[in-house]
């Protein structure tokens, strides 16, 4: 099988690149493309590299991340998070191919305690998950074979991330405050990337499984406790003391609430929700060399 994959450097992509490491043994070629091969911001350039290339499934891994930038930078997120995406899915659908498409929790209030289901209302709370949000409803008006897959909290040993920002700070601080009243699943990158290829695949002799679903990684916790079992693995001696959200403002609101019901995705996909505590060990100690 023949995976073309929107996005080159980011968490996600780096580990699809390597999806025969991952073991992954249907897929026989995997292309990653870069900014260069594939620009977001041209929407219908990305229609083309599909048609010009004829894989046998599309997966997009790139998008605007940058949570509070888009703030003030919505026009070109709606472009990156919105159009593209839709435009993709429009060409995958021309070809009658699977189109699989990362989202994110952005997309929901965060109110209440209640883990959300992929059919629960959206009330996105900022301009990335208004963006993130128009890329999915792109998606499906475009009638193709479609998976929508909204993950949270993404970690790795690759790019920026939460974890590796806590190696960094730990290892020269006493003590850190984090928030925890934000509750979700931390998410391995590479269990994202199993997901997006069992989805693929899964959707080739299947188009009925076509929808949106939820992975993220188990047991909920806070960015604190989260924090917390990275200086345990990590033998790291600083102290976490925890915050109210209030008492670190950022330009855009964070959801409290970001706990995802996975139980779709197994079903469909028989994708189980990893142990993000298992996880953050293998990467710790793969950082650490």
């Amino acid at each position: 099988m023949n995976i073309l994959v929107f996005g080159h450097s980011g968490q996600v992509a780096t580990e699809l690149a390597a999806a025969a490491d991952l073991g992954f043994d249907l897929v026989d070629e995997l292309t990653c493309l870069n900014r260069d091969l594939a620009n977001l911001e041209d929407p219908e350039a990305c229609a083309r590299a599909i048609r010009d290339r004829q894989p046998d499934a599309v997966i997009n891994a790139a998008a605007y991340t940058a949570v509070d930038r888009a703030e003030e930078d919505e026009a070109r997120a709606a472009v990156i998070n919105g159009a593209a995406p839709g435009a993709m899915a429009r060409a995958c659908a021309e070809l009658g191919i699977p189109f699989v498409h990362i989202s994110t929790d952005y997309v929901f209030a965060g109110d209440g305690t209640e883990p959300w289901t992929p059919d629960h209302p959206t009330a996105p709370l900022g301009a990335y998950g208004r963006t993130k949000l128009a890329g999915e409803e792109a998606v499906v008006a475009a009638g193709g074979s479609h998976a929508i897959l909204r993950t949270s909290w993404v970690f790795s040993a690759h790019g920026n991330n939460f974890l590796k920002t806590m190696l960094r700070l730990g290892e020269s601080r006493d003590k850190l405050t984090i928030v925890a009243d934000q509750i979700g699943g931390p998410t391995p990158a590479r269990d994202i990337a199993l997901a997006c290829l069992a989805m693929a695949t899964g959707l080739v002799g299947h188009p009925q499984k076509s929808g949106i679903y939820h992975f993220s990684g188990a047991p909920d916790a806070s960015w604190a406790d989260f924090a917390r079992e990275i200086f345990a693995v990590a033998g790291i001696d600083c102290a976490v003391e925890d915050i109210p959200s209030s008492a670190y403002p950022t330009p855009a609101a964070r959801p409290l609430n970001s706990r995802m019901d996975c139980t779709s995705l197994e079903t469909a996909f028989g994708v189980t929700r990893p142990d993000w505590r298992a996880a953050t060990a293998g990467i710790v100690r793969a950082l650490k060399g």
